[in-house]
């Protein structure tokens, strides 16, 4: 098949493809709260290179003071300091890479799509920006997994999986950890819905002394410090049911290379052809700020 055009301009829609999945992603995505608002740009021309970030990893010295004689002064003049030892402050430039690709390409034949060709494109641009953004969470799932501190390991009930044990022994452990590492920013616990489902009953069924349990709609807002949000199974690497994370440790972006119309020759009408780049980027000072828990397992 060829791509002629009679040397006609193809139709781009760079800028809607990226308006619109920046909207769904932010209004869609898994593991929200983990993640920054998604960085967004059209026009992309690196095949790696999705942008560079200045890092520093220059430790930091609390010193002393020295009121000594011959420091500074004295025999100390011109080869000493009484601030102590001199650190010097260096940036690195870090390239961050595109990790993975998404692709559009569909058909629009005038005689059948029974639909203006515009609308017909901005209704598949957000069809597939859905479709995309579910894409994307398992990819974050995965980038969340990866770069996981630690792994806590839940212990099977007598009976069930999920015991007023185990729970609490998996919440008091992430509580912990957090709270030696000196996180002080808001986090959340993301969990696959059989773990958030028995953390609803637990709540329910001790009263928790004032937590706040909706069994209407099935919430619990907090839970030893965590926000909680119910997330589907498939959006976790398998074998694992729950990310603990602080809000907003990693960045997303979305780079748009191409989305365009072009004349057919196989049909009457357009094909509509996208291409775009994603990935996900975390200091390396956060991974602290991000557990992971997997199924309980007999003991």
């Amino acid at each position: 098949m060829t791509t002629n055009n009679n040397q006609q301009d193809a139709q781009r829609f760079e800028p809607q493809y990226k308006g619109i999945l920046k909207a769904v992603f932010n209004a869609k995505a898994a593991f929200s709260g983990a993640f920054a608002p998604i960085q967004a740009m059209d026009g992309i021309t690196s095949t790696t290179k999705a942008f560079s970030v200045k890092t520093n990893a220059t430790p930091v010295v609390i010193g002393t003071y020295s009121k000594d004689a011959n420091v500074g002064f004295g025999t100390g003049t011109g080869n000493s300091s009484r601030f102590g030892n001199r650190t010097e402050v260096i940036y690195a430039d870090t390239d961050v890479d595109f990790s993975y690709e998404m692709a559009i390409h569909e058909g629009i034949d005038i005689s059948t799509v029974n639909k203006g060709l515009n609308d017909a494109v901005a209704d598949r641009l957000e069809a597939q920006s859905v479709a995309q953004v579910r894409y994307m969470n398992q990819k974050n799932g995965k980038f969340l997994s990866d770069n996981a501190s630690e792994t806590l390991a839940m212990v099977k009930g007598d009976k069930t999986d999920y015991t007023q044990d185990n729970i609490n022994t998996l919440f008091n452990e992430a509580s912990k950890k957090f709270a030696n590492n000196e996180i002080d920013a808001d986090k959340t616990a993301y969990l696959a819905p059989d773990l958030y489902n028995a953390v609803v009953d637990l709540t329910n069924a001790t009263s928790l002394k004032g937590a706040t349990v909706s069994l209407d709609n099935n919430t619990v807002p907090k839970y030893k410090g965590f926000k909680l949000e119910e997330t589907p199974d498939k959006y976790f690497v398998s074998g694992e049911v729950a990310y603990f994370t602080a809000d907003q440790v990693a960045i997303p972006f979305v780079g748009i290379a191409t989305a365009r119309t072009i004349d057919s020759e196989d049909f009457d009408g357009k094909a509509l052809q996208g291409h775009a780049k994603g990935g996900q980027f975390m200091l390396d000072d956060n991974k602290k700020a991000v557990l992971k828990a997997t199924a309980p397992a007999k003991p």
